[in-house]
């Protein structure tokens, strides 16, 4: 879909569909009124027909309106305007597009200025339509026959605003929402692929083809150069699979190779089976999203390459299956850790961070400014958090300020949780220097607690993603989170950098 930005207002534009607002006891939003004043209200009476209340998640089709230039008027309730915030903004945006999508309606203008979000500027509410417009039109259908449905004929969508003096930031608010719309699409493809087609090769190949057309360098760690850095935790997950493990490293430089990076570390198991730990047969299908760390990795990345983005950034990608079989790891193993740390497996399901860690040791060769882990980490977290909230824990407060606050303003929101020292004590190990469990109660935390062992060196911060990385259900399939919110804080390092 293409996107436009225009400065005006409605009896000055035209085209097939303008959309405008409507609150509820049918008070006329700002384009409304000016509409309805040159069709010597029109609106008004259709309004007084009781079609269209306002309310919330309502709209209402109006054809050939006179003395307009549009051919159609999409009324859309916006509910309470007391009550018009972030929520309703983002709900209001996907009945807009539900509603066009059941039209042969081509290119749409919304009115920005009919959507009042309080603390909220145009530049977000571009940005933030722009995604909800490509997530909304996203399909993953690659892998069937026959596409389920007729795509939509919604093309492009023009966002008006009032005042020309937004114009400039407003278009970068679009380029800048386009890039984290494309980029939260491929994390959505690598997480909705099969696992016999995503392997940790296949997403080796991913990131050289990514590298080849965005300019960045690509490297790959074989098995044998992982035995050479002592990256035993990491191969003792891959041990149980045919699949090779890969360290897939990708290297984006916006600003000089002698500014210090930020660097993305993404778990990649790209199916999850428990290892010798074996998960229940409900439901497995759903582990080839294990992979959604490194999924968001990628598509961080590639969203910064097309913004352009003026920041070093390196993504590392632990990737591999945890697999049963004769080789694979078992409960009560003993391995040595690329930091030189000895780990006693207590679960081969607690997989991911075995390979993590050895990737967060890998990136204190690039001495970064900091580092940022992403995983499908803890089913605790989903317990905790639920499906909305990705779950944050840091060895540096700043650090975990910054990254809230760009969730808070990606609408990709995180929760900072504690890793106090106390936590520490439940990893504790009669055979080795740390276990790979601490038990039931507070599983995230222990999880992290176990992560940063390997992260004494820099500014740190864990994203656990089991909660926000997919739906399951009737609407199964990966969310593109949370690419927003690190491209949210890319673009403030950028920006506190320069």
């Amino acid at each position: 879909m293409d996107f436009g930005i225009k400065v005006g207002t409605p009896e000055k534009q035209r085209g097939a569909c303008a959309v405008i607002g409507i609150f509820e006891s049918k008070k006329q939003a700002d384009s409304a009124k000016i509409l309805d004043k040159i069709t010597q209200g029109y609106i008004k009476n259709i309004l007084a027909l009781g079609d269209m209340d306002g309310k919330a998640n309502t709209s209402l089709l109006l054809h050939n309106v006179p003395d307009t230039q549009f051919k159609r008027i999409l009324l859309v309730g916006l509910g309470k305007e007391q009550e018009f915030k972030e929520k309703t903004f983002l709900a209001t945006l996907n009945t807009v597009l539900s509603a066009l999508q059941k039209t042969a309606v081509a290119d749409a203008t919304v009115f920005l200025s009919d959507f009042p979000v309080k603390g909220r500027s145009n530049e977000w509410k571009v940005t933030q339509t722009i995604i909800a417009a490509t997530s909304n039109s996203y399909r993953f259908d690659q892998l069937k026959s026959k596409p389920d449905s007729v795509p939509s004929n919604l093309r492009k969508m023009v966002l008006c605003i009032n005042d020309r003096a937004e114009l400039a930031a407003c278009e970068v608010a679009m380029q800048q929402g386009l890039a984290i719309a494309q980029g939260m699409s491929l994390a959505k493809d690598l997480g909705n692929l099969a696992p016999n087609i995503c392997t940790p090769t296949y997403l080796a190949k991913q990131a050289k083809d990514l590298a080849k057309t965005h300019k960045m360098k690509a490297s790959v760690l074989e098995e044998k150069d992982m035995e050479k850095l002592g990256m035993g935790s990491l191969l003792a997950v891959a041990s149980g699979s045919e699949q090779p493990a890969k360290l897939i490293v990708l290297e984006y430089y916006g600003s000089g190779k002698k500014e210090h990076p930020i660097v993305l570390v993404g778990k990649g198991v790209t199916f999850d089976t428990g290892g010798i730990s074996l998960k229940p047969g409900a439901d497995m299908d759903e582990m080839k999203f294990d992979m959604s760390g490194a999924g968001s990795v990628l598509g961080t990345l590639y969203a910064i390459a097309e913004m352009k983005l003026p920041i070093n950034v390196v993504g590392i990608i632990p990737a591999t299956e945890n697999m049963p079989s004769g080789k694979a790891a078992k409960p009560g193993d003993v391995v040595t850790s690329m930091s030189g740390q000895t780990i006693e497996i207590l679960n081969t399901d607690a997989e991911g961070r075995l390979i993590l860690c050895d990737a967060l040791t890998y990136a204190e060769r690039y001495n970064p400014k900091a580092v940022i882990d992403i995983a499908t980490l803890t089913g605790a977290c989903v317990i905790a958090l639920g499906n909305f909230t990705t779950g944050l824990m840091s060895n540096d407060d700043a650090l975990a300020a910054e990254l809230l606050s760009a969730g808070e303003q990606a609408g990709d929101r995180a929760w900072q949780l504690p890793l106090w020292d106390e936590y520490q004590d439940l990893l504790r190990s009669n055979f080795a220097d740390i276990a790979n469990i601490g038990g039931r109660a507070a599983g995230t935390i222990t999880a992290a607690c176990f992560l940063s062992r390997f992260t004494k060196e820099y500014r740190w911060a864990h994203l656990d993603i089991a909660g926000t990385a997919w739906k399951s259900g009737k609407e199964k399939g990966s969310t593109g989170r949370p690419v927003p919110l690190l491209v949210q804080f890319l673009i403030a390092q950028a920006k506190t950098a320069n």
